[in-house]
């Protein structure tokens, strides 16, 4: 716990730091009218670097002492881009029962800039795990699987890692679609995909200049027909190989239950609430 806050006061101190020039940029930008978009794209590439220094890739907490597990998603309503519902949930991998859910409606007002993904969204992903902390301590889980990529990614920064960095949690990414990076492609994963024989079965995801940059898992085994591996890559706090052995041990279906139920629960949500959800 306090190498936990110890990381998430260090992050908070570098954020601080950079803020004022973000400010300068703004001010610069509102004179110039084809700046901010540049000047916004200047401080998230600070930002990400900054926080990048305190990126954890081994295990902070051994892999026995994982009683709960967190899942995050974010859901949008249908043909909007900025009206979408965030949602954390805890699930206990023992039961791979829900313990602990929480969805909030929000508006995402910052822009979209790929490979900066996590400013538009990370904040409201750490709402929700700050509110958890400090109402429901004892349901913290002591990883958090995001929907999405950890260091597979053109800046070895992707939403888990942000995520986990600044909540001072272990983060796993869990994606369903690659990241191009580093010789890496659609035709490359769908080789090792092919050599994933039976559910449980994984393939590193090398790339040309010899980085590991994660994982394919198959969760699904042959009999279950339509076979799409999920794409597993460390977001901080955790060693590759421990995120492939959790994603397996809270994997029911193809997406591990915790990630799975924040994407299920935050659609539930919207459609109670009368909106309709993207696909």
């Amino acid at each position: 716990m306090v190498a936990s806050l110890h990381h998430h006061t260090r992050a908070a101190l570098l954020l601080a730091g950079v803020a004022s020039l973000g400010l300068a940029w703004r001010r610069r930008a509102s004179h110039q009218p084809l700046l901010p978009r540049a000047a916004q794209l200047c401080v998230w590439w600070l930002r990400q670097r900054l926080l990048r220094l305190w990126l954890v890739t081994h295990d902070l907490c051994p892999l026995e002492s994982v009683r709960l597990v967190g899942g995050v998603d974010i859901s949008f309503v249908k043909e909007s881009t900025t009206d979408a519902c965030a949602a954390l949930v805890v699930v206990d991998p023992a039961t791979q029962e829900v313990v602990y859910e929480a969805c909030r409606r929000i508006v995402l007002t910052a822009p979209y800039i790929p490979g900066y993904l996590a400013f538009r969204e990370v904040r409201f992903l750490l709402q929700l795990v700050e509110e958890l902390r400090s109402t429901r301590p004892e349901l913290m889980p002591q990883v958090i699987l995001s929907d999405g990529n950890g260091i597979l990614h053109p800046n070895h920064f992707g939403v888990a890692c942000h995520l986990g960095v600044l909540a001072g949690i272990p983060t796993v990414g869990v994606g369903k679609t690659l990241h191009h990076v580093d010789g890496l492609s659609k035709e490359s994963v769908r080789r090792l995909s092919e050599s994933l024989i039976k559910a449980g079965d994984h393939a590193l995801l090398v790339g040309q200049s010899g980085t590991v940059w994660g994982a394919v898992l198959r969760t699904t085994s042959p009999a279950e027909g339509n076979f799409k591996p999920v794409i597993i890559s460390v977001g901080h706090g955790i060693s590759l190989n421990s995120a492939i052995s959790l994603v397996w041990r809270t994997c029911k279906h193809r997406i591990p239950e915790p990630v799975r139920q924040a994407d299920l629960r935050s659609r539930e949500w919207l459609r109670r609430n009368g909106s309709q959800c993207s696909a």
